[in-house]
């Protein structure tokens, strides 16, 4: 769950906390503010420490101090933000996440100030934003023991110190939605599969119409009815029934055709028929990554009122072996009519947005889809997990996510599409396989999702790497990074808003 501490905003002034953390450039001169605030002694006690500790102000890095009665705190916390070097790549939610990581716990005061840069309202309400990242575990399946205190191991309160706290304040209120996004995504993710079935999955999105989203459920019966065979067959062999979920936001203008976004949410994938190894079989209960995100973007975008109609969509099935399963060597109709010969049960992501992206794009008419997926271990042979593999048939959209990538540190790589991946995944059989091997195997799976967008401006993101299991940074902490969230806002706020 996430310890969010109870968030201020006030003028520079006197105010007192267990820790004070001030903001350092390579020079290691404290602001004339956080002078101000912590009194005149700072500076000598500021040197002192460097000198012991061997601090040189680099990005992220801090110290902590046990401060003197006249500094007005228990603790005085110095963060780094580096040197000009530093510039191009200071992300001011990492900065607070660093701030609250070496605060750790009890109130806090955040002197945002720096001699060595400018501090905007917005760069603070992004620190805020990382305060509250940082603070997220998902902990609420672990036993307490007697006597724990709740309170003893987080931040409660930050206090942050600044220069215009009406206009931070104002600039939090649009930012703040977005953690509450990736957090919702974050928890999706890190939820068992015994509890996060296609039905409570639904059930969650569901509880966004609270924010202002329309929210629809698509039964079974619905979804045959439409001819959603190839989602249908991957959850066919479940105890739980398939879903499909529609949750739209309309804050633009009349009809304008909204932009989409679309998730697969395979809540638990054993591959089928075509099982996986047994070992790391557990991580599988993130295999919903994709609609994990686009059900984060959404409640931002509702709940910071996004100026713009945004559709979400998001496939909801589990991939089990029964009696009942699909086999390797069956035949689907997906929505389109397009034939698909299943090879592998395990390539099953594709089957389910195969319908998903046929539906978007033929109910809604979107100005663009872009779908999210955990979708091949490919593109984390190819990429790792600190980047996200990028297809697309749009060259100006493409270039929006790389854009908005740099900016939030959640960066994508595009990767090739073209011909010879498609002939990859010709069928002896049907019109199309849903696997073309082993070679190029991210790259087949999306020329196997471009089947069904026709013209429409398209991008497929392949989070396998990203999504879960990614290395902790400032900013996360958890199995389940929520990636995607924070960078489709953005493209959003940038592009398609007004």
């Amino acid at each position: 769950m996430s310890h969010s501490p109870k968030f201020e905003f006030q003028a520079f002034a006197e105010a007192k906390a267990d820790t004070a953390v001030i903001l350092v450039g390579e020079d290691l001169k404290p602001s004339a503010q956080a002078i101000a605030v912590l009194g005149k002694g700072l500076t000598a006690l500021l040197q002192k420490a460097v000198k012991v500790e061997g601090f040189k102000g680099a990005y992220l890095s801090s110290i902590s101090i046990v401060a003197p009665s006249e500094i007005g705190a228990g603790r005085l916390v110095v963060v780094g933000l580096g040197g000009k070097k530093d510039a191009e790549k200071l992300d001011w939610a990492n900065v607070g996440g660093a701030c609250a990581a070496a605060a750790k716990k009890g109130s806090a005061l955040i002197i945002a100030d720096s001699v060595s840069t400018e501090i905007l309202p917005e760069n603070v309400a992004e620190m805020a934003f990382g305060v509250r990242l940082r603070g997220y575990r998902f902990d609420q399946y672990k036993s307490k023991k007697k006597g724990d205190d709740a309170n003893n191991d987080h931040l409660t309160k930050v206090v942050f110190a600044v220069a215009d706290a009406d206009a931070t304040k104002k600039a939090f209120k649009h930012v703040d939605p977005v953690a509450d996004g990736v957090i919702l995504a974050r928890t999706l993710v890190n939820e068992p599969a015994n509890i996060l079935n296609p039905a409570e999955f639904a059930k969650r999105a569901s509880a966004l119409e609270k924010l202002g989203l329309e929210v629809e459920v698509l039964e079974e019966k619905e979804l045959a009815k439409l001819g959603m065979r190839s989602l249908l067959a991957v959850g066919q062999g479940s105890a739980n029934s398939s879903k499909v979920v529609i949750m739209r936001w309309n804050g633009g203008k009349g009809k304008k055709e909204p932009i989409a976004f679309v998730g697969k949410g395979v809540c638990f994938d054993t591959g089928g028929i075509s099982i996986k190894p047994a070992q790391g079989m557990e991580d599988m209960k993130g295999d919903m990554g994709g609609a994990a995100c686009v059900t984060g973007l959404m409640c931002a975008l509702a709940g910071r009122k996004a100026k713009v109609n945004a559709v979400g969509v998001i496939g909801l099935v589990e991939n089990m072996p029964d009696g009942n399963a699909q086999r390797p060597g069956d035949i689907v109709t997906a929505m389109s009519g397009t034939t698909i010969e299943v090879i592998n049960t395990d390539a099953e992501g594709r089957m389910v947005l195969a319908d998903a992206l046929w539906y978007t794009q033929e109910r809604f008419k979107p100005k663009f889809m872009i779908d999210l997926a955990t979708l091949t271990g490919a593109i984390m042979i190819a990429l790792g997990n600190t980047l996200t593999g990028m297809f697309s048939n749009n060259d100006e959209l493409a270039e929006q996510l790389q854009k908005a990538g740099t900016v939030t540190g959640e960066k994508v790589w595009r990767m090739p599409l073209g011909q010879e991946f498609d002939k990859m995944i010709e069928s002896q059989f049907a019109d199309i396989k849903n696997t073309g091997g082993r070679l190029a195997g991210a790259s087949t799976a999306a020329a196997f999702l471009q089947r069904f967008v026709n013209d429409v401006p398209w991008v497929h993101l392949d989070i396998a790497g990203t999504a879960m299991n990614s290395p902790k940074n400032e900013i996360s902490q958890t199995w389940a990074s929520g990636w995607g969230v924070r960078l489709l806002d953005r493209v959003v706020r940038d592009n398609y808003e007004g």
